[in-house]
């Protein structure tokens, strides 16, 4: 079986890395073959001249994005059996690629995605334990986006494949056929890539899965890396600065959850909208969540009333906090704030971090009293609040929690 390995990599020195160990750890690395768009700088080093890897040279400046680097490589597909997208920062487990074909045959589904955020590794450190993992909802962003986070997978016996709702975008494997029927979108930026790939895929009929054994690691922190996001801002001389492309694609995933289209960039006609929020728990015009997916459940969901979205409570909680006992890195070099709601059982029930253009104004303000205020529907009370902060310097902070 040939497999198509999709790697986008943005002025990263890791990308070198990942290529060799890649190889190296593959069971048949004769049946590999790599696109990748390598965008970059001239005193960075180039993928090595190898006939398995096919290179497309990108200077930096003329970067569109994650997503659109993803849809030039995907033009480069040449009928392989499978497709594999990745980030150009991973480690991989020895025999990782017949662990993938065994995997994708035990899910038992003629069109199978094998999907997860995988486990965190370091660079500069040994390889810790690897963990087989799930995706859960974290929370829907101001604009109506979900956003995701990990869990580690719970204990059983057999070594299926688990349902998933969701899929990554730094680690996807699915047949040769993805490529035609679910190509990436240019017109995205960041946000809102993993949900529409989700949607579309389920829609042109695509069974979503979760590796039920670790196959290899990712490098989640970006210190060892150049950012898109710093690099691109008028000061450097690009022709469109990040956050411009970056509004412009919030909004198209925004209009697409919101009216949902078929097309190249749309959803299929195997199976509608209806049937995936039916599946994953998901309401994207409300922008709730029900229960079993707050929790992590195996999908598909159990049957819910049509009116089940609007049958949630509304929620409004101010939390005021005294700056003065705020951890000093909080104001100082904050990157972001955990803001979260919690039922009795001390379950999340509701996420909406500080950040952005709030964070600054939280951090910056002259009063006493730090205020953060929060709406949002849930079928449970939230009985408590916790503001976590994270610091670019320092990393999480202190907690700081209180009954809502």
């Amino acid at each position: 079986m040939r497999i198509f390995i999709s790697i986008a990599a943005y002025r990263d020195p890791e990308l070198l890395p990942t290529l060799q160990d890649c190889l190296a750890k593959a069971r048949y690395p004769e049946a590999l073959r790599f696109g990748i768009c390598w965008q970059h700088a001239d005193d960075e080093p180039a993928p090595p001249d190898d006939p398995r890897l096919c290179v497309q040279d990108v200077d930096w400046r003329d970067s569109r994005g994650a997503c659109w680097a993803r849809a030039e490589i995907m033009k480069l597909w040449d009928g392989e059996d499978y497709f594999l997208q990745l980030d150009s920062h991973h480690r991989f487990v020895p025999g990782w690629d017949t662990l993938l074909l065994s995997q994708a045959e035990r899910c038992g589904a003629a069109k199978p995605v094998l999907s997860t955020y995988a486990s965190p590794y370091d660079p500069r450190s040994p390889l810790g334990p690897g963990t087989p993992t799930q995706m859960d909802l974290d929370y829907f962003s101001a604009d109506g986006i979900p956003l995701f986070r990990p869990r580690e997978l719970p204990d059983r016996d057999d070594k299926r494949p688990l349902r998933a709702r969701f899929v990554s975008a730094h680690f996807l494997f699915a047949p040769g056929s993805f490529v035609e029927e679910v190509p990436y979108d240019p017109e995205l930026y960041f946000h809102g890539e993993e949900i529409s790939l989700a949607l579309r895929a389920f829609t042109h009929g695509y069974e979503l899965f979760h590796p039920p054994e670790h196959v290899l690691w990712h490098e989640y922190t970006r210190a060892y890396r150049q950012k898109h996001w710093d690099d691109h801002v008028r000061a450097r001389g690009v022709a469109i600065e990040w956050h411009a492309r970056d509004a412009a694609s919030r909004d198209r995933v925004r209009r697409f959850l919101q009216d949902p289209q078929i097309g190249p960039f749309g959803c299929g006609t195997a199976r509608s909208v209806a049937d995936y929020e039916a599946y994953a728990g998901l309401s994207f015009r409300h922008r709730a969540a029900q229960d079993a997916t707050r929790d992590g459940e195996e999908p598909p969901n159990p049957a819910a009333p049509s009116d089940w979205a609007t049958r949630l409570h509304d929620w409004q909680v101010r939390i005021v906090l005294d700056r003065a006992a705020l951890p000093r890195p909080a104001l100082a070099d904050p990157q972001f704030w955990y803001v979260g709601f919690h039922d009795s059982g001390e379950a999340e029930i509701y996420r909406e971090d500080a950040c952005g253009d709030e964070l600054h104004r939280l951090v910056t303000g002259g009063s006493n009293e730090v205020v953060i205020e929060r709406q949002f529907r849930s079928s449970r009370r939230p009985a408590s609040w916790t503001v976590w902060p994270f610091s670019q310097s320092r990393g999480w902070l202190d907690k700081l929690v209180a009954p809502s």
